[in-house]
């Protein structure tokens, strides 16, 4: 756009101009006032193919038609597996996590501890105390000593 023409819209649309004001700032105010509208970049071709296709999709975007991503086979094995679990959901059969084995070591043991605890008996948390142990020796001798200079 030539500086005469944008003085005419600036003069038309009552735009005070300051002498020595360049183009660009005068063309800026005519914007603010949403009296000019520059177009950027080349023009548009609309007959072009690409047109024709972003057209196209816009009018699927629209209607609600168009397809995103890529289609799913509804027998493919992945999909059959999808379809019971989520039977199996609804109907509250799914099982979570590994099943257990009730042969196992571990829940054999739980069993008996569990036992243990129905029939009253007291359980120590941790591990048991070896008697034999360095330590345990150890321990007993520093305690007897305590007990004799404590009785002396």
């Amino acid at each position: 756009m030539k500086r005469n023409e944008v003085l005419e819209l600036c003069k038309e649309n009552n735009v005070d101009v300051v002498k020595g004001e360049k183009t660009s700032e005068l063309m800026l105010k005519l914007k603010e006032i949403g009296v000019l509208v520059v177009k950027r970049g080349r023009p548009v071709n609309e007959n072009s193919e690409r047109q024709k296709r972003l057209k196209e999709l816009e009018e699927k975007r629209k209607n609600g038609t168009l397809k995103r991503g890529r289609p799913v086979n509804k027998n493919s094995e992945r999909q059959k597996r999808l379809k019971e679990l989520e039977e199996k959901r609804k109907n509250g059969t799914l099982k979570k996590g590994r099943p257990i084995n009730e042969n196992s070591e571990r829940q054999l043991k739980l069993k008996k501890m569990e036992e243990r605890i129905k029939n009253g008996e007291v359980i120590k948390k941790g591990r048991p105390v070896n008697e034999n142990s360095e330590r345990q020796k150890k321990l007993k001798e520093q305690a007897e000593k305590l007990e004799v200079k404590s009785k002396s």
